[in-house]
């Protein structure tokens, strides 16, 4: 289910009768068109709305796109923000943001790609496009205005944003009047001139004042076109107008307050009422008016309202929806609360009845929400949790189940169990198993009374203390039955996102047992439980049987996008397996399963590339890698990608770190950091060891060394899979150490804990990590001085795999060490006698996918570091040209400036200078021509 936005937010407000032309805030308007931004900020009542209808409707034609947004409040959290803006464009630009909009229904909500979605689909619209933000003071707050600011700045030329606000927005606003970005229209722009003033009380309102009396209520109002307005409905039939004239006084902060008791007061008691009692409504249509008021006639009245410029303003070219000036229901309601405030919780409770009748789901919550009518507010979102979790609206439910009281939560099953799972996707693990707790006693209350449940009243009322309120009679039994294996199958989620393999296990099985032979998604969401426990437990071999299981599973549900997405858990297997082959040949497979259904399986898409991506690199194309991080890249700003969106930072990381770029690495790590969540898949690969390994290639040892300490890791530890990764970053650690400083013994226990991890790995089948263990083995004989046993084990690991090409990475990142003993395997093998002819062509392979034998020999002993001004020691090797900057040199040998080599390598000018400088610290030169000169001497050219 797409979140439910009315539909009239978008309408473009009609230009109003009489509306007084302002040619010279036209000409300000058209100026937008050279900018990106226009900004309308004035108080309220000062024309901002009605200006820009005017202006939009002069200026319509086929060659711009319009796309109008009138904020309320409840749009000011940025995921409601960006889902109407997604909205009003997807609404006046075909083919933009409905990607954007599938990307918000995650959660956590991922602000950068939602708008990275958003430009990426303005940019390619060939139309002017007006995005107009009415009322945007209503959601102005950090959380929106950071996102907005990078909005603006990225928009392209084409696009054009104007704001209409009653205070400035929290933006950089000087930097852009500086720079010329900006057009301004303020209050004192939008002020009545005198003439303006004249032409609005005689020739609009029709009161034939004198020149005088014009003259006092502009100097009285200062322009403000609120205060005129409604002076005007006061003059209207007065015999004194002289005198009222006089006593008006347009800087009286009472003045709104008092002109609109004179309207009302003036009204009719019918009119009076029907005024006070719809003010409730952000929205009003007849039907809607006459089930809030108890009466009949409300379209007629608004058609009378609207007439008498009653500040109704219509909301479509129909006439069937309205709303008020937002000045007019601020005083109606503060009127309602001070004269009838029992009678408010009723006029909400009424309008939600009317809501639900109508299938509009989202107001008739927010109604009952705001009635404090709260256990029907938990019925309607009880009615709505099956369409919510099948369209993975996740972040709407959770918004709702928020604004409810605990107490009403903890009544309800079903919201009990899924407010915990929505706390878990959060990353607010703390509290949960107490939900699954209430979810079990609720769900206990229901079995028992539900024969005997009355029916629901239409009428809303007090809750009647002889109904049981665990249970209601919309809640679908069948829906029921299946909740103990959904309870079962989420404290499998909890136990493994808190590292208790034993719990997952346990309570994977009882689902298990709880689910019906057709209950297919609970049976392949419990057994993937069972082959994640298995993995953590580093039983590769049980868990790809047991989790291949589930996914048959998930197929047998039809659940198309859970199987997609579960075939990058079974890829990640395959390659800890040593079948890194087989990893990408069943993510290839599920990629064109996923493509051949568009966008409804954009998240899969996404997921997909960015395992390709991996495989990839791992195997030594970094081109391929590149192009499945710019297809996942347009996949993920088109939809979420949940719990996994951190992978997309991690897999750019690992390319920008073989790019020769790692303090880029470093920053994608830490996006990567800040979206990843502890949730339903092992954390078998720590962001924080991945950083680790990238400090220890930059020489940056004591960071490093922080990282073990803050891990707690050590080379006397006891080995387990989960942490494996770990154990090995610090094997790279201590001997880097080591080869910095041979006296201070820091490899002195890396050989122990290495035969421990490969005998683990060995009994457990994973042979991938088994292979990085044997190389790992041969690096820390090699910085030991141990030649034959480093021969021995680099032979183990270049032939102990039956895919020995899908690990060139693996080994060249480990710099020149690994490649001095490359270079003996391919030249000594047979000599050494250890191995055969086999790991010398398989060292030779490696070697020519990093260039290795175009790059000068290097000795076999580094010379020991210089340390830095900042205490790190810079590294003891220098890596080979990546395949980016190759194509750099190439280049730089070209009549190519340096920015038309940046547009032909579709790079920014400032990567293309991170490059350049790579590329002269690796060949030792400080230019362009030595550049290209030492590549030809060493035959990279």
């Amino acid at each position: 289910m797409k979140r439910s936005i009315a539909a009239t937010k978008f309408y473009v407000p009609a230009p109003r009768r009489g509306f007084v032309a302002r040619p010279r805030l036209r000409e300000k308007l058209r100026l937008g068109a050279e900018s990106g931004l226009t900004l309308v900020s004035a108080p309220a009542g000062f024309g901002k709305t009605a200006l820009l209808a005017d202006w939009l409707a002069e200026a319509a034609g086929p060659d711009r796109c319009v796309a109008w947004l009138s904020l309320d409040p409840a749009d000011s959290e940025p995921a409601a923000f960006w889902s109407c803006v997604a909205t009003s464009l997807r609404s006046a630009v075909p083919g933009v943001g409905s990607a954007a909009l599938e990307l918000i229904a995650s959660t956590p909500l991922a602000t950068e790609l939602v708008l990275t979605s958003l430009v990426n689909d303005l940019a390619a619209v060939p139309r002017d496009v007006w995005l107009v933000l009415d009322d945007y003071h209503a959601v102005d707050g950090h959380g929106v205005g950071t996102g907005m600011a990078s909005f603006l700045e990225h928009l392209s030329p084409q696009v054009h944003v104007v704001l209409s606000t009653r205070s400035d927005p929290d933006l950089p606003l000087s930097r852009w009047r500086v720079s010329g970005e900006l057009v301004e229209i303020r209050a004192a722009d939008l002020r009545f001139t005198p003439d303006e003033t004249a032409a609005y009380l005689n020739d609009v309102a029709g009161l034939d004042l004198g020149a005088g009396q014009v003259s006092t209520l502009d100097e009285r109002t200062e322009g403000w076109i609120a205060a005129l307005q409604l002076a005007a409905l006061s003059l209207r039939g007065r015999d004194d107008v002289e005198g009222f004239i006089e006593r008006f006084a347009g800087n009286d902060r009472y003045i709104v307050d008092y002109l609109v008791e004179e309207v009302l007061e003036r009204q009719p008691d019918a009119v009076r009422s029907f005024l006070l009692h719809t003010a409730v409504l952000d929205r009003l249509t007849g039907p809607l008016c006459d089930a809030v008021t108890g009466r009949s006639g409300g379209g007629g009245m608004l058609v009378t309202l609207e007439r008498a410029n009653l500040f109704v303003i219509p909301l479509d070219d129909h006439r069937e929806w309205y709303r008020y000036h937002h000045l007019f229901a601020d005083v109606l309601r503060g009127r309602l609360l001070s004269e009838e405030p029992g009678r408010i919780p009723l006029l909400h409770q009424r309008a939600s009845h009317w809501h639900e009748s109508q299938g509009h789901l989202e107001d008739a919550v927010r109604h009952a929400l705001a009635g404090r009518d709260f256990d029907r507010a938990a019925r309607l979102v009880e009615l709505a949790v099956p369409v919510l979790r099948r369209s993975r609206q996740d972040a709407v439910l959770f918004g709702w189940l928020k604004a409810l009281p605990d107490a009403a939560i903890r009544r309800s099953a079903v919201l009990s169990v899924f407010y915990g799972g929505m706390l878990m996707a959060a990353g607010e693990l703390s509290g949960v198993e107490q939900r699954f707790d209430d979810a079990e006693r609720a769900l206990a209350g229901a079995e028992r009374s539900l024969p005997g449940r009355e029916p629901a009243s239409t009428e809303p009322a007090g809750v009647d203390p002889s109904v049981d309120p665990s249970v209601d009679p919309s809640v679908d039994p069948e829906e029921l039955g299946m909740l103990p294996a959904t309870i079962a199958m989420y404290r499998a989620s909890l136990a493994q996102a808190m590292g208790d393999v034993a719990g997952t296990t346990a309570h994977a099985r009882k689902a298990l047992d709880l689910a019906g032979p057709n209950h297919h998604f609970a049976r392949g969401a419990a057994g993937a439980f069972l082959g994640l426990a298995a993995w953590a437990q580093g039983d590769v071999p049980g868990a790809l049987e047991t989790f291949t299981l589930a996914v048959t599973s998930l197929r047998a549900a039809g659940n198309l996008l859970d199987e997609l997405s579960s075939t990058v858990i079974l890829a990640d297997m395959w390659q800890v397996a040593g079948r890194s082959g087989e990893a990408h040949r069943i993510c290839e497979l599920a990629l064109q399963q996923a493509e051949t259904q568009g966008e409804s399986l954009v998240r899969a898409s996404a997921e997909l590339h960015v395992a390709l991506s991996e495989i990839c690199r791992q195997a030594g194309d970094l081109s391929a890698a590149l192009e499945h991080l710019e297809a996942a890249a347009a996949f993920v700003a088109k939809g979420p990608m949940t719990e996994s969106r951190y992978r997309w930072y991690v897999a750019t990381a690992l390319v920008a770190q073989d790019e020769g770029n790692p303090d880029g690495a470093i920053s994608y790590l830490d996006q990567a950091e800040q979206l990843f969540r502890p949730g339903f898949f092992p954390d078998v690969r720590p962001i924080p060891a991945i950083k680790a390994r990238v400090w220890i290639r930059q020489g940056k040892f004591s960071t490093a060394a922080t990282w073990a300490r803050a891990a707690g890791v050590a080379a006397a530890d006891s080995v387990s899979y989960m942490q494996e990764y770990s154990h090995l970053t610090l094997v790279r650690l201590l001997m880097a150490q080591e080869r910095a400083e041979p006296e201070s013994g820091a490899a002195g226990g890396v050989i122990d804990l290495l035969d421990r991890l490969l005998a683990s790995a060995a009994a457990s089948g994973r042979a991938g990590s088994v292979v990085e263990i044997h190389m790992l083995q041969a690096l820390a004989h090699h910085v030991l001085g141990h030649r034959r046993e480093a021969q021995e084990a680099l032979g183990a690991a270049l032939t102990g795999s039956p895919e020995p090409d899908q690990y060139v990475r693996l080994f060249l990142d480990e710099g020149a060490p690994m490649l001095e003993l490359l270079r003996g395997a391919a030249g000594e093998a047979n000599s050494v006698g250890t191995h055969d002819g086999g790991a010398a062509a398989r060292a030779q392979r490696v070697l020519t996918a990093g260039a290795g034998p175009q790059t000068e020999p290097r000795q076999s002993q580094s010379p020991r570091p210089e340390p830095s001004q900042s205490g790190e020691r810079p590294p003891s090797y220098v890596d080979p040209l990546s395949e980016r900057e190759l194509q750099v040199l190439r280049l730089l040998g070209s009549e190519l400036s340096g920015p038309e080599i940046a547009r032909a390598l579709f790079i920014s000018h400032n990567t293309l200078r991170t490059h350049t400088k790579h590329i002269f610290t690796k060949l030792g030169v400080t230019s362009r021509r030595s550049a290209v000169g030492r590549a030809h001497d060493r035959g990279l050219l």
